[in-house]
């Protein structure tokens, strides 16, 4: 082939991909639309009082987050394995920055970003809006998150 087509070629791949991006709410094969982990009135619970660790937040991460973001998946990146792990500050600021969901760099990459740069997870079920809207008000109320094994997020199988 020569090299005048292989670069139109490479230029329409480019340009198809960049457009298939931007839907990426709409799922797909390696992102399908997520389905929201809290039942119904969890889910109400927690938009409408206080947002429990233990009830609402810990069960979205270990399903839709932690696989990846733990140390042996992603050294130097975001850990939610546990408290300490999670709130350390990484090269671009502070990942949760309790009672500023607009500084939590762990925001930025869910449901508030533009398509083009949204990007968690990657590979799986994405976040409903729901399951952002609740993370954003744990943040915004401080994000309390108990220290020890009530803490711990464990990955399923």
């Amino acid at each position: 082939m020569n090299t005048r087509l292989l670069t139109l070629l490479s230029a329409a791949l480019s340009a198809h991909l960049l457009v298939s991006c931007q839907h990426a709410d709409e799922g797909s094969e390696t992102r399908p639309a997520g389905e929201n982990v809290l039942d119904r009135a969890a889910r109400r619970e927690a938009k409408s009082g206080t947002v429990s660790f233990e009830s609402h937040v810990k069960p979205v991460l270990e399903a839709k987050c932690v696989a990846c973001h733990q140390r042996e998946a992603l050294p130097a990146r975001l850990n939610l394995e546990s408290r300490a792990a999670a709130r350390r500050t990484g090269a671009l600021g502070a990942f949760i920055v309790p009672g500023a969901p607009e500084r939590s760099l762990f925001l930025t990459k869910l449901g508030e970003a533009h398509a083009s740069v949204q990007a968690m997870p990657p590979v799986g079920e994405t976040l409903t809006k729901d399951e952002v809207a609740i993370l954003r008000r744990w943040i915004a109320q401080g994000a309390d998150w108990p220290e020890g094994a009530a803490g711990m997020l464990k990955t399923r199988p």
